[in-house]
């Protein structure tokens, strides 16, 4: 496991580096082959993505087994970083989720408030931070520059938080006290939105674009200048090779 441990350094150099990090979002060796031979520093496996790509369902709907068999396929494939989203962590204490993530080869995880197997209930603020606080303890303990990109849904839960821009700030707060390298508060979708999250921690500032229109915030010049710093795809790459190979595909049916 050095050559993990390794890579983990490597990553979290990426993200203290105080440079804008763009870690593409693959599902299969294929595409993560075609991401770092595109020349990317790091890459980022999404489960909804690989759950789609698998005949599964994103809402931690897949075996965790079977999801870590594709991120160590993944892992073995390619010579850089690579990160895991686990959704809420499938149920597991905090050691054993990263003790089989990193067993797997990824050397960061995307851990997000929303609970799927428990009827999406929503994680409290300090509850959140704790489990995140565990993951951190536990691969500090096994000496892994582990990075946590703690993500928050709060501000599309609006049938949940008054103000769910503010409850946002105040959950990316903790989870950078709680040990997140990085931080994810989902959904931004103003310039405004944007720079508030990032005046708010001094960690990087996780957004999802897409990978030909960008973000609503704009593109990866806007996005640089509003202090954004790590940029992720999430299931977007994969539905616009979808709908591009559905257009071209589409000319070669016989009517």
């Amino acid at each position: 496991m050095s050559d993990f441990k390794e890579r983990a350094r490597t990553l979290a150099n990426q993200h203290e580096s105080g440079d804008l990090l763009v870690m593409p979002t693959v599902w299969d060796t294929f595409s993560a082959a075609l991401a770092a031979d595109a020349g990317f520093a790091s890459l980022t496996i999404g489960s909804h993505p690989v759950a789609d790509s698998i005949g599964s369902a994103d809402g931690e709907k897949m075996d965790f087994a079977d999801y870590l068999a594709v991120v160590q396929r993944i892992t073995s494939a390619v010579d850089v970083p690579v990160s895991a989203d686990v959704e809420s962590g499938y149920g597991l204490s905090p050691q054993e989720l990263f003790e089989r993530v990193f067993a797997a080869g990824a050397v960061g995880v995307n851990i997000e408030d929303v609970v799927h197997r428990e009827g999406k209930r929503v994680r409290a603020r300090q509850e959140h931070a704790d489990y995140i606080h565990g993951v951190r303890a536990a691969a500090d303990a096994a000496g892994v520059d582990f990075v946590i990109n703690g993500r928050t849904d709060a501000v599309k839960l609006t049938e949940h938080f008054a103000d769910p821009l503010a409850e946002a700030i105040e959950r990316i707060k903790l989870l950078e006290q709680a040990g997140a390298r990085s931080v994810y508060p989902v959904a931004l979708s103003t310039a405004d939105q944007v720079e508030q999250a990032v005046q708010a921690v001094s960690i990087p500032v996780n957004v999802t674009a897409h990978p030909v229109t960008a973000h609503a915030a704009g593109d990866l010049s806007a996005l640089r200048k509003l202090g954004v710093r790590r940029v992720s795809f999430g299931p977007l790459w994969q539905k616009w090779l979808a709908e591009v190979s559905s257009q071209q595909l589409s000319a070669w049916r016989q009517s």
